[in-house]
């Protein structure tokens, strides 16, 4: 099924639509590959086709990014989507450059490092995201994340926009 996104359409463009939907009838071939100039270069894709995602067992799992300002509830949303489930997901341990507390295990709530070290995860890629809070960076790692999924869960993390 497609999903229309409401955008100024002119007259050609509607009729190119349903030219195309028409054909879509006639075989399963994808829209974009019967009539490419027609329906996709007007608008730059004003639609796309919207499917169940069917995960096949052979494919590795996938990271989910949730992302929200402050107080809209991404947090909560990963803490229970990770309870409801946790041998399928699991967030990955964040780094950070303060110092840790006396009950903190490095590796378990953070990964502790200096800020030399962190800054150049940041300039080498490694970091996905990363932020600075109360004067200490904290931030996500494509290692860490890579460790969940080498687990075989779903890793989840949550962002906010800054």
């Amino acid at each position: 099924f497609l999903v229309l996104l409401s955008l100024p359409l002119t007259a050609g463009f509607r009729r190119s639509m349903r030219l195309c939907r028409r054909k879509s009838r006639i075989n399963q071939q994808s829209c974009y590959a019967r009539c490419p100039s027609s329906c996709y270069s007007t608008l730059a894709a004003p639609y796309e086709e919207v499917v169940r995602y069917q995960r096949h067992p052979a494919d590795r799992n996938r990271l989910i990014i949730l992302v929200g300002p402050a107080g809209v509830g991404v947090n909560e949303l990963r803490r229970r989507l990770i309870a409801s489930n946790p041998r399928e997901f699991q967030s990955a341990v964040p780094h950070t450059t303060r110092v840790q507390k006396s009950y903190e295990m490095n590796g378990r709530e953070y990964h502790y490092v200096s800020k030399e070290t962190f800054e150049n995860m940041v300039y080498s890629h490694r970091m996905l995201e990363y932020g600075e809070y109360k004067g200490y960076l904290y931030g996500t790692s494509t290692d860490a994340v890579r460790t969940v999924l080498d687990e075989g869960k779903i890793c989840v993390i949550d962002l906010e926009p800054q």
